[in-house]
Formats: structure tokens, C-alpha cells, sequence
């Protein structure tokens, strides 16, 4: 059998996705919808010779330059959800040959970080394909999966406001009983083959989330190992090599879930090959 090599993969990913890449760009360009220019289409995972930062507020996100996605309404399955409030999404990413983290921003005029009857989360996803064949960038396809880190906005609340009630704790404050869900993280890992297809993987926790809402904007960092611990329901993210990834956002003020989101396609993914010593 005949090995590729990272460039081999980099070459073989530009040839297979950047006819598709093209033609959904005349789809959303005749349909008036911002694009990004050709010299931007590829998302850049900037190696750094440090510890990834945990949280938005880092300042290593500083010195990382940031790429401004167009997003678009869901219209490929019903329900169709053709006018989405959110229109662009800014991403960054950096790894440390250890680590990868996607620090991801969007305008959102409010805060929907609870999950009731009749009121729905705000939330951001990224999809990640199983394996070098093309899938849909939604949910998948058959024999042609997609790994989804999905943040939820109320499930970041969970962790933090349990942060805040061990803290009192500690600190001999007043406390008030609320029953609050345990969580491992505010982002859910998953499978997708399709639509109405979607899976919780087993084991969760290998992707984490933190984030805050501040002045009618979101800031959400997902990190992840680059080392793939299972072979068939985890992407591989490898050091030196261009792959592809897509991004979902929901809005919960407008009443967005499930398929009803904001999203961007395929984009490329480039991710800085392990500086040698």
C-alpha cells in the first residue's frame, strides 16, 4: 500500500474539495450572500510554542489573526430556515502539537443560556469529517460521517454556576438551593450520517468549552487532544495537514434549533505542521 505524505494530503484535499468549495460560492454569491475571498477560504491553525489558552479572555488569541466567515440560513432540509439573525462568524485557532483550540465569535443581541419549555439556547457547532472522504457539511451522510463538537449555551451556564456555588461554599456566603445539572463540558461530541441521524458519542469530555456573552456578542473556545483516541468516531487532526471543516450557530431568541441555524460550509483548515528542534 502506498503511503501519502502530509503534502500528498494537502494536495489531494485542495483537489477534492476546491471544485465543491467554488461552487457553493456562485450558489451563495447569486443568492447575495457575502463571501470570503479567495485568498481567505483557507482557516489557519496557527502553531505556538505555549500552553493553549482555556478561555476567550486569553491573550494568545491576540497575536492570532482572525478570519471572518459568512453564514447562511439552513435551506437544504424542512424545515428550511432561510433567514438566520446571525451573518458571520469570526474564527480563530492555534495548537501546540499537543492541542488544538478554535476560539469562535458571533453577534448575538442577547443571552439565551436556558433550556425551557418554549425558550431555546443560543449554541455553535463545528464539524469535522470522519476519514479523507467528502460528507455534507450538515449532519453527514451515509458510510460518510462527520464529527460535531456542539457548545450549548446552557450547559456552559450549568458549569459556571456551579463554579460560582462551590466558590460560596468556600467562601461561607449564603447559598440558594437550585438544582443544577452536572456537567463534564459545555460542548456535546457527536456523530453525524445524516439528517435525523445524530449520536451522542460514549465517552464525553474530550472536548472542552468556556465562554462568556458580553455586550451583544459571543465568545466560545472549544479545544480538543490532536491525538484521535478512537479510530472511527473521532476526527483526526494532524500537524502539517489541510482538511476541511464547517460551522453551525444557533440563535435561541430567534427560536433556532435543530436544523432551523445559521451556516458556513466546508472551509479549509490548514493546520501548522510541529516546528522541528
Amino acid at each position: 500500500m502506498v503511503r501519502m505524505t502530509n503534502l500528498g494530503r494537502s494536495r489531494h484535499f485542495l483537489l477534492v474539495f476546491l471544485p465543491s468549495l467554488l461552487a457553493i460560492g456562485s450558489i451563495l454569491g447569486g443568492m447575495g450572500i457575502p463571501l470570503v475571498s479567495s485568498e481567505g477560504m483557507i482557516i489557519r491553525s496557527h502553531m505556538v510554542d505555549s500552553d493553549l489558552p482555556n478561555a476567550p479572555e486569553d491573550p494568545v488569541w491576540n497575536t492570532v489573526s482572525p478570519m471572518t466567515l459568512p453564514l447562511s440560513g439552513q435551506v437544504i432540509t424542512r424545515p428550511v430556515w432561510p433567514e438566520p439573525t446571525a451573518r458571520a462568524l469570526v474564527v480563530r485557532s492555534v495548537h501546540n502539537g499537543t492541542d488544538i483550540a478554535f476560539l469562535l465569535e458571533w453577534q448575538d443581541n442577547t443571552k439565551n443560556d436556558r433550556l425551557t419549555p418554549g425558550t431555546f439556547r443560543d449554541g455553535v457547532a463545528i464539524g469535522l469529517p470522519l476519514g479523507d472522504a467528502p460528507a455534507f457539511f450538515c449532519m453527514g451522510q451515509l458510510d460518510h460521517y462527520i464529527n460535531i463538537w456542539h457548545w450549548k449555551a446552557d450547559w456552559q451556564s450549568d458549569i459556571d454556576r456551579r463554579a460560582a456555588r462551590t466558590s460560596e461554599k468556600k467562601e461561607g456566603g449564603v447559598r440558594t438551593f437550585e438544582v443544577i445539572p452536572r456537567r463534564i463540558s459545555s460542548v456535546e461530541d457527536l456523530i453525524g450520517g445524516g439528517f435525523s441521524t445524530l449520536t451522542t458519542k460514549e465517552k464525553q469530555g474530550r472536548v472542552q468549552g468556556k465562554a462568556f456573552w458580553k455586550d451583544g456578542v459571543w465568545h466560545v473556545v472549544m479545544r480538543r487532544p490532536l491525538v484521535s483516541e478512537e479510530q472511527e468516531n473521532e476526527a483526526k487532526l494532524i500537524p502539517g495537514r489541510v482538511q476541511t471543516v464547517s460551522f453551525a450557530v444557533w440563535n435561541g431568541e430567534n427560536k433556532e434549533r435543530n436544523g432551523q441555524k445559521a451556516v458556513a460550509p466546508w472551509f479549509l483548515l490548514s493546520i501548522d505542521p510541529v516546528a522541528k528542534l
